[in-house]
Formats: structure tokens, sequence, C-alpha cells
């Protein structure tokens, strides 16, 4: 089995025993991105360089014996609706095509030591339910190229069921990380109101939208969950 076929808690245990480095899973999976993205178009942008330098910099601080997450090291994909620093932010809109946020959603300072591989395709500013509404490009479903993936999270179900992330973050309205989610073959959470913060996230009905996690099983769904939620300082 490849790396980038298995789920992230496999993955993470790995790297926990030293089988394999961070910078091995991260160059893994960004071999199976440029093998197999033309198909499925689940990123809008990707962060390779910096990717690798993360993974890099994760490795020294496990060789050192630091204290990180369960998920340290670990490739996952943003959906383009989280603000990332220094890392372009679209919402698949035309109107944000070069937007580069100055500061973070509290989820990414939450996942301070994961790998970001990119950011991943949606319904424009998340109003649809196919990822065909992107101003950029249609998300295909990995499964049938002829089919949709679902949406607005389509890209980041897409990336899981290919294999081009072990785990992402979507958002969650009305079904955004469900249903795409059940069309990819993976597993999406929406959390509970205000268990994940906001902050960071474009709104698109403030009082339903949440972050959540997809991945190839409720455990990796969970792990992810677990390291996002919680009271926003």
């Amino acid at each position: 089995m490849e790396l980038f076929e298995r789920n992230a808690c496999d993955l993470s245990e790995m790297i926990k025993n030293k089988e394999i480095s961070s910078a091995e899973l991260t160059k893994s999976v960004f071999d199976r991105i440029k093998a197999v993205e033309g198909k499925v178009d689940a990123y809008l942008t990707l962060d390779e360089e910096n990717a690798m330098k993360k993974a890099a910099e994760i490795d020294e601080k496990l060789a050192k014996g630091e204290e990180l997450s369960p998920l340290a090291g670990i490739p996952v994909g943003i959906k383009d609706n989280i603000s990332t620093k220094g890392l372009r932010t679209t919402c698949a809109s035309k109107m944000l095509g070069n937007y580069v946020p100055p500061f973070n959603a509290t989820v990414m300072n939450k996942l301070d030591d994961i790998v970001v591989t990119g950011k991943l395709n949606m319904d424009e500013f998340a109003m649809g339910s196919s990822t065909e509404n992107s101003h950029f490009k249609p998300t295909k479903n990995p499964f049938d190229t002829e089919r949709i993936p679902g949406g607005s999270s389509g890209g980041s179900a897409a990336a899981v069921a290919a294999g081009l992330a072990p785990v992402a973050l979507g958002t969650d309205t009305g079904g955004s990380i469900r249903q795409p989610a059940a069309f990819c073959g993976v597993t999406g959470i929406k959390p509970t109101y205000s268990r994940v913060s906001r902050f960071g996230l474009v709104a698109f009905a403030s009082s339903l939208d949440q972050i959540g996690s997809i991945g190839l099983d409720a455990h990796d769904c969970a792990i992810l969950l677990n390291e996002i939620c919680g009271y926003d300082f």
C-alpha cells in the first residue's frame, strides 16, 4: 500500500515510530497530486515548496523529542474559504482571485504542526452543492470523472478520496461537508455550532456555518476535529 493510500491515524503512528518521515510522506502526496490532480481538479492553489519546508521542520522537532500533536507532519488540504496567512484564499471567486490573507483562521493556528498541501476547490463562496460553480474550474468525482463530487466542499472530499491529502478541512452550512463526503465515499463531520471557531472563515450564513473535517474514516475525522475544536481566545 502506498503512503498516500493510508489513513491519517496509521500515518501518524508511522511518523511517531520513525518508520517514515513527514518529508517522505509529503513527497508521496505531492507525487500523487502530480499524477492525478489534472483529472480531478481538487486544488486551486498548491504550496509544495512551503509544505516540504514545514515537513522538514517537523522531522527536526520530532528528532529532538519535542511533544507535538497527533497530526504533526501530516499533510492536510484546506478548503479555500478558510483564511491562511500568506497563502492565496479565493473562495473560488474571481473577486478574490489575488487575495492573500494577512492572518490565519483560528483553526489554522490550532493546526500549527500540520503540513498544508494547498487550498481546495469549492462552489463560489460555498453557495452550491456540486463544485461546478467555482469561477476557476469544476472538480470531478475521482471514482467517475463524468460525475460531480458534491459540494460545496467538493474539492476537500475529492482530494481525500483520490489520495491527494490524507485529511482535509471543509465547511458545512446545509450539507456542504456531509453531502460531498457521501458522494466521494469518504467520511465527513459537521460539528455542533460553536464547537469550532469560525474566526477566519468567510461567512455564508454565520448562524449555520461550521468548519469540520473530512477523512477516509471516522477515526481520522475525529482526530482532526479534536485538534481544531475548543475555546477561541
